[in-house]
């Protein structure tokens, strides 16, 4: 029974990933327990959309919308975001079906917005026990694939005046989790006037998420 619910859920991901391409390409913000605030910014998806789809050939629906582990519907996005400055809590059926999403070809997107690592990193172990997060070398093609980063993750904000790092976990071979750490693009693709960056910023954080989506179609 539990491998025929799995079959079912790989298949409605596979049919609404392809509905995605045809209707444009959304982004769904994670939802998670434990106090964080994970649905802070919420303007963030929708202009970084709007960006990718003036400087690429991905069709994008810029909206905002936010996806619950505990409801399954994770599987009608191919693309995860989750940020936050708090606590985040996984259940062990959450852990099981965000496993089952990302090894299957679903894609998460973790941006530490200050707060965020210890309690991410203690978490992602429940989905992958037997997995470490690894930094991603400078070479990566996610650092390329559009725009070069040649030095990794911009520093859009300071946090604790440590250095920005990428960090990845891989199934079979393929990137399915991202996490950015000491960098915190997301902030840079919010309303100009929710954190007043510099144009510059907001441009650079910008061209890095794109790059973060196009490797994730991509892979």
């Amino acid at each position: 029974m539990k491998l025929v619910i799995k079959i079912f859920f790989i298949m409605i991901s596979v049919n609404i990933a392809n509905a995605q391409i045809q209707n444009g390409f959304k982004i769904g913000r994670l939802k998670y327990n434990g106090g964080g605030d994970w649905y802070n910014d919420p303007s963030a998806e929708v202009n970084l959309l709007k960006f990718v789809a003036q400087h690429t050939n991905v069709k994008t629906n810029p909206v905002y919308e936010f996806v619950d582990l505990s409801t399954g519907n994770i599987f009608a996005y191919p693309f995860l975001f989750m940020t936050g400055h708090g606590n985040i809590v996984f259940s062990e059926s959450e852990a099981k079906k965000l496993r089952t999403y990302l090894e299957n070809g679903g894609f998460l997107y973790v941006d530490d917005d200050y707060g965020l690592d210890k309690a991410f990193r203690r978490e992602i172990k429940k989905v992958f026990p037997e997995k470490e997060l690894i930094e991603l070398p400078f070479n990566h093609g996610i650092y390329h694939c559009v725009f070069d980063f040649n030095y990794g993750p911009p520093k859009t904000h300071e946090h604790d005046n440590k250095p920005p790092q990428g960090f990845g976990i891989f199934v079979n071979g393929r990137l399915c989790v991202y996490y950015t750490y000491e960098s915190n693009p997301s902030d840079g693709w919010a309303d100009p006037d929710v954190h007043k960056d510099p144009p510059e910023k907001r441009e650079e954080a910008l061209k890095f998420g794109t790059n973060i989506v196009v490797w994730a179609l991509m892979n």
